[in-house]
């Protein structure tokens, strides 16, 4: 009998606090190739990724550091902004 290989889980930093995560449990924002900002809801859309948690603190906290504009080498929109805070948190 052999034992199998546990499955491989990809493991993400959050932009703004720094901590890791497994994918699953961050969000991912990416920047499309017309250089606007969006949230990824599928994990594979084509562009510049950044992941980020879903909690209030973490979303405020890359607002005012820009962390995020700064992963993703682009502006953030308000509504992108808004968009995130209306998110249910986990």
């Amino acid at each position: 009998m052999r034992l199998q290989k546990p499955k491989h889980r990809p493991v993400r930093t959050c932009v703004s606090c720094r901590e890791e995560a497994g994918k699953g449990e961050l969000m991912r924002l990416v920047r499309r190739p017309d250089g606007s900002v969006a949230l990824d809801s599928t994990g594979r859309a084509a562009g510049r990724g950044a992941y980020l948690h879903a909690s209030a603190e973490c979303i405020q906290l890359a607002r005012k550091r820009r962390s995020l504009d700064r992963a993703l080498g682009a502006a953030v929109q308000a509504e992108v902004w808004a968009e995130l805070l209306s998110r249910p948190s986990p």
